[in-house]
């Protein structure tokens, strides 16, 4: 998704959300990771409207979110954020203030991040048993996904790794620090795990799929198993019945 918000670039910063909603930010962070080149830095100010859910945690958490790593500790005075962050190789997060549901991934494969859709690779069958179920009504389209259908996407870790077995339970365990805030403040209606091992890791080493006993704030937690061509424990029937 490509935000038409003006990227501003004042004083040697780019300068963005300037009168918006902070809400607003996500999409405008997108826009700029997919601008830039990997290992470009940025020095950003994010100027959106006061707000009780703006502060210099939000504003970190939203560049992480986008795909960039803090080069230093967010600055934050009079309500304006200053960062200074390298864009990685990663899949910007998509999410807004409605969401009925919000899909978290373990991290964005490279393929992923090429193309900008969650779960894009063939043979994975995201995006077959949502469109199936009813979720969706446009494969592949995260934008027509938050718009229509009130689905976003994010995920525990923002880098991208060929295997998720290459990520440590520690980053796991912190990146879901980042989603957990993320719900409790745009709070959806539930937030589905995709991959049972990733909820296994950050709460319940015993989870099994489907909906959970511990909720995140007023949003309730499910899991379902992954969707790669390579689970053999779960067929596309199974997916879709998820």
């Amino acid at each position: 998704m490509k935000s038409k918000a003006a990227i501003m670039k004042t004083s040697g910063k780019i300068e963005l959300g300037r009168r918006r909603a902070v809400w607003e930010l996500p999409a405008e962070l997108a826009n700029l990771h997919h601008k830039v080149s990997i290992g470009s830095s940025c020095f950003l100010k994010l100027a959106p409207r006061p707000s009780k859910h703006w502060d210099a945690r939000r504003a970190a958490e939203l560049a992480v979110g986008a795909g960039f790593t803090l080069d230093k500790p967010c600055f934050f005075r009079s309500q304006i954020a200053f960062l200074s962050v390298t864009k990685i190789e990663s899949l910007p997060d998509s999410v807004g203030p409605k969401m009925q549901t919000l899909m978290v991934g373990l991290n964005p494969s490279p393929y992923s991040s090429a193309s900008r859709v969650p779960y894009g690779r063939p043979g994975n069958r995201f995006w077959p048993a949502a469109h199936r179920a009813g979720l969706i009504s446009k494969d592949r389209d995260i934008h027509h996904a938050l718009v229509h259908h009130g689905i976003g996407f994010t995920d525990l870790v923002r880098r991208t790794t060929r295997r998720a077995g290459e990520i440590d339970p520690p980053e796991f365990r912190s990146g879901f620090e980042r989603v957990k805030s993320l719900i409790e403040w745009l709070k959806p209606k539930v937030v589905c795990f995709v991959g049972l091992s990733g909820w296994r890791i950050v709460s319940n080493p015993k989870a099994k799929a489907g909906i959970q006993p511990a909720s995140i704030g007023l949003t309730t937690v499910y899991v379902m198993p992954h969707p790669s061509g390579l689970n053999a424990h779960a067929s596309l029937k199974d997916l879709i019945g998820h």
